[in-house]
């Protein structure tokens, strides 16, 4: 028979209203920046190419076209897959328009103008995906880094025997954190009504209903994240998200660990000395 858990609710901290004005500017923020990104993608090389104009009968092509290759490097570097694609075209149309023959057309009647304009195209796309995919390897370590950290600060206490109130507190404390929620609290109850929930293989459920949260982020309801202990329930840490907050699959599989690591500490304190 399943051992049983004396009841443990965390208060759930009051919420300021700085705070929550605070949060979704941020989040606003970040979902804006993509697009700005994509504005500075097509404006940048444009003012690179204007800029260059008084000087177009002094220096050679060529170099405008090496200045322009540049510039899209930078944007690849510090933007995702899109801005660099487009900050590729861009350059492109911009060295077409203002620096082949006949100028402010899209035509080029200089056959070494046209290998330059296709190799400034087709470089900028090159570099901008390669950029991209070294950042998100980065990214990707940084964050398994970051959540093995996490996940060891809370081994530590349950090793020295932390009273399991504290160890679902600091749980909490990392969810809240690493899921950039708005609140995150436990609750040995749970819903009458069917919610969205984080699976153990770090999927999103609702219901019947897969939810894409690498896609749509994670939904604006409550969401369930199951307590364990020796396969017995013993309850659930609620997360409150913004509605479209993204993560990655690596961060939900890490706050399953988490949760394993609360059912632990509660599962110590259920066994009788």
């Amino acid at each position: 028979m399943a051992p049983e858990v004396a009841p443990i609710q965390l208060p759930r901290a009051p919420e300021p209203t700085e705070v929550r004005v605070w949060t979704r500017a941020l989040a606003i923020g970040t979902r804006l920046q993509p697009i700005a990104f994509v504005v500075i993608a097509i404006a940048a090389p444009v003012a690179l190419a204007l800029s260059l104009l008084p000087l177009r009968g002094q220096i050679p092509s060529a170099t405008v076209a090496l200045g322009l290759a540049v510039l899209v490097s930078a944007v690849a570097a510090i933007g995702s897959r899109l801005p660099a694609a487009v900050a590729a075209v861009s350059a492109a149309l911009s060295f077409d328009g203002f620096y082949t023959q006949p100028y402010g057309s899209v035509s080029i009647s200089n056959p070494g103008d046209v290998e330059t304009t296709v190799l400034l195209l087709v470089g900028g796309l090159i570099v901008g995906q390669l950029s991209a995919r070294n950042r998100a390897h980065r990214r990707r370590i940084s964050q398994s880094s970051d959540n093995l950290s996490r996940i060891q600060a809370v081994a530590e206490m349950l090793a020295v025997g932390a009273d399991p109130h504290d160890v679902v507190a600091a749980v909490a404390a990392e969810l809240q954190d690493i899921l950039g929620l708005r609140s995150c609290w436990f609750d040995t109850s749970f819903p009458d009504a069917v919610g969205p929930m984080i699976e153990r293989n770090g999927d999103v459920s609702w219901g019947r209903i897969w939810w894409g949260f690498d896609t749509l982020g994670l939904p604006g309801k409550p969401i369930s994240l199951g307590v364990e202990n020796q396969h017995h329930r013993l309850g659930r840490f609620v997360l409150l998200a913004e509605a479209g907050t993204r993560v990655s699959q690596q961060q939900l599989l890490a706050a399953v660990t988490l949760a394993d690591q609360a059912g632990t500490a509660l599962g110590v304190e259920a066994v009788p000395a």
